[in-house]
């Protein structure tokens, strides 16, 4: 959008700019910092953040790295800069997590017997353990199907605690 008046002409920074200054910003750092951790200048990220800049894959690479975002946001980085994600995502059944799985079921046995969760990077139920059922006893049962969103159940007024007689009812 380009907003031209006989004084100035504002234009608003490109989809990158504005995630590269969200993140810097939700993280804390200066430009300066940026700069110096991603090996460029506190200029050139100046420059791309004003979207007079239009910054090179490998750039976005060391930015995002720089701010310490995971592989999933440093996808989603190089997506709004125009670049095809360079990290793969396979999901927790994939051949190649099969080590992983097992890990985390294993992790999830030797909790019992007290409930134990894993949810992934939305809050979407991926396992529970046997104990599970002591989390969600009294919740409404549209919260327990599937897809289960575990943060949704917690904090919704009918989700987690809603049936426990620890709880009073006023």
């Amino acid at each position: 959008m380009t907003i031209s008046t006989a004084a100035a002409s504002v234009t608003e920074p490109p989809p990158f700019a504005r995630e590269l200054l969200r993140w810097r910003t939700a993280r804390r750092v200066s430009q300066l910092e940026l700069a110096s951790r991603a090996g460029t200048t506190q200029r050139y990220v100046s420059f791309i953040e004003r979207g007079r800049s239009v910054p090179g894959r490998e750039i976005v690479i060391r930015l995002a790295e720089s701010l310490g975002l995971t592989l999933r946001e440093r996808n989603s980085l190089l997506l709004a800069a125009g670049y095809a994600p360079a990290f793969a995502e396979s999901p927790l059944d994939a051949v190649a997590l099969k080590p992983v799985r097992e890990a985390l079921d294993s992790i999830l046995e030797g909790h019992l017997p007290y409930p134990a969760v894993v949810a992934g990077p939305r809050g979407e139920l991926v396992a529970a353990n046997e104990a599970f059922d002591v989390l969600t006893e009294g919740a409404d049962p549209a919260l327990l199907a599937p897809p289960v969103n575990v943060l949704r159940l917690a904090l919704h007024p009918r989700g987690m605690g809603w049936g426990s007689p620890l709880l009073e009812r006023s």
